[in-house]
């Protein structure tokens, strides 16, 4: 299971390359392997919706076992079945980038990264440079 510590990391890491770039201000959620909460940060100015996309993006990734943006993917090509997923979990699947799996060296998944503020490719840009500085793999 991801850690405190590593969620906190995660969350520094990915709000520092989301300054760097410039990038609207983000939300970023930490989910455990279960789905369960770790720890959200939403910046100042972040939307009050935020803090449900970036943990939809998350849990999706999760539940799929493959990043956000396959999901989106996914959607494109079989709208159908994504919308019966999504009603089927109330919701809680964002099938855009910015969630990402997060794994450790031996490949065991610990958790999810899930960020929403700006364009969904900027989003996952700023999950995985803060996967990457966590010493973490994004999966």
């Amino acid at each position: 299971m991801i850690t405190l510590d590593q969620a906190r990391t995660l969350i520094a890491a990915t709000r520092s390359k989301g300054r760097e770039m410039s990038l609207n201000p983000l939300t970023i959620v930490i989910l455990d392997s279960g789905g369960h909460l770790v720890a959200m940060e939403r910046e100042d100015g972040s939307g009050y919706g935020r803090p449900d996309v970036a943990s939809g993006k998350a849990a999706g990734a999760l539940a799929m076992g493959v990043s956000s943006r396959k999901l989106g993917d996914m959607a494109a090509d079989r709208p159908q079945f994504m919308a019966a997923l999504s009603a089927a979990w109330n919701g809680r699947l964002i099938p855009a980038a910015g969630g990402v799996l997060v794994k450790d060296d031996a490949g065991n998944l610990l958790g999810a990264i899930g960020v929403s503020g700006d364009l969904s490719d900027k989003d996952e840009e700023a999950a995985f440079a803060g996967v990457a500085a966590a010493g973490l793999i994004a999966g």
